[in-house]
């Protein structure tokens, strides 16, 4: 009922859907990707971080917007397919996907991106400050990093978020090299310094492999958000430490990204919950996060980040569901079911995806993939 679940049980009116042969569950929140770097993927697997990073951005130089567009339908595509139903975006295109949240009616928050190699900072400000809302769509202010953008951007930044009151979007402290580096110029370490500039309050804090004990209590004290990238972190072995118990344990929330088609390689959430549990317990020697921790980070904390009452199969929350195949998690059992969804399957066993209470099926979506698929093949390497 207007995009709501309007009740839960038996015996209810209304049209009806047979999914006897499925398992219903929250859709899931990709809470950082860049859908666009879909073309990038393959591209320079094997490169630590800053090696890695220099070969996109020469890449990105010169990627079209037509390369970029159809990047990003794929994207969302791959995204439906497998069971997510809204995703952040930090790129270059948020024109683009403005229209596919609309055509594709899937929730997406992204904004122009703030790199000041790439792009004039005032430039960035103007774009952003054009870039409007709507029922799918939500603008957000992105900034690459502290390390690629330099003190005049962040000034803007700032007033822009203060004027547009719209949430900023940071990869931080990702790498030993990136503290450093900033520690060396500012006597702070990346959270400390945020919070020195006063752009730390409701601030999506994206990758915190290296981040100390005081500076999740600033994160707690100041309402800012938690994105983990558990499989980019270790395909471009930043390393580091995501401290996942300790940021549950005070009451931040921690969501879950997949971080870009380039450096993951796949958009599959399913996999990234797994990922981040077995990160975690390798990394600590600890089963101190559970599965139902990350299925949480996936879908309820994912909706609490888009400030949008969803993430849970009950009353006046969103309907925004996904159906998986019940068929794939064998042995059935409900007291086993969360186990399967974290652990066992992957983005393969989702059949249909609902968003807002619109229902849309794998068939009719893969079908479009193909002609995407084809003409980005084209774009790349034909034109």
């Amino acid at each position: 009922d207007k995009g709501k679940i309007k009740s839960v049980g038996k015996d209810i009116e209304g049209d009806e859907v047979d999914c006897s042969k499925y398992v219903v569950m929250p859709g899931l929140v990709n809470a950082h990707t860049h859908s666009a770097m879909i073309s990038l993927r393959g591209y320079y697997d094997d490169a630590e971080l800053q090696e890695w990073l220099d070969k996109m951005w020469e890449f990105e130089k010169s990627m079209g917007k037509e390369i970029m567009q159809v990047s990003s339908e794929i994207a969302v595509i791959e995204m439906l397919t497998s069971g997510t139903t809204a995703f952040v975006d930090m790129y270059f295109n948020p024109d683009q996907l403005k229209i596919l949240s609309n055509e594709y009616k899937m929730r997406v928050q992204a904004g122009y991106t703030f790199l000041d190699n790439l792009f004039d900072p005032y430039k960035v400000d103007k774009l952003q400050r054009q870039l409007k809302g709507d029922e799918y769509f939500n603008p957000i202010i992105n900034v690459h990093s502290l390390y690629a953008v330099g003190d005049e951007s962040l000034k803007l930044v700032k007033q822009l978020s203060n004027e547009l009151t719209e949430r900023v979007h940071i990869h931080i402290s990702e790498t030993r090299k990136e503290i450093y580096e900033i520690k060396k110029k500012t006597g702070l370490f990346p959270i400390e310094y945020l919070n020195s500039i006063d752009m730390l309050k409701g601030t999506q804090l994206v990758h915190l492999g290296w981040v100390a004990s005081w500076e999740i209590g600033l994160i707690k004290e100041k309402g800012a958000f938690v994105t983990n990238c558990p499989t980019s972190t270790m395909k471009l072995a930043t390393a580091g430490f995501f401290p996942f118990k300790e940021i549950l344990d005070s009451g931040i929330t921690v969501t879950l990204g997949t971080d870009g088609p380039a450096s993951n390689n796949t958009l599959d959430m399913f996999r990234e919950m797994k990922n981040a549990v077995l990160l975690y317990r390798h990394s600590y020697w600890s089963t101190s996060v559970k599965a139902i921790d990350v299925l949480r980070s996936a879908t309820y904390e994912g909706y609490k980040l888009l400030g949008i009452r969803g993430g849970r199969v009950e009353e006046e929350f969103v309907a925004d569901l996904i159906l998986l195949d019940a068929n794939k998690l064998y042995p059935f059992s409900l007291d086993r079911l969360i186990s399967h969804i974290v652990y066992t399957i992957d983005g393969n066993a989702v059949k249909g995806v609902i968003i807002n209470g619109y229902m849309r099926t794998n068939d009719e979506l893969e079908r479009r993939l193909q002609e995407l698929v084809n003409r980005l093949n084209y774009l790349l390497f034909n034109a």
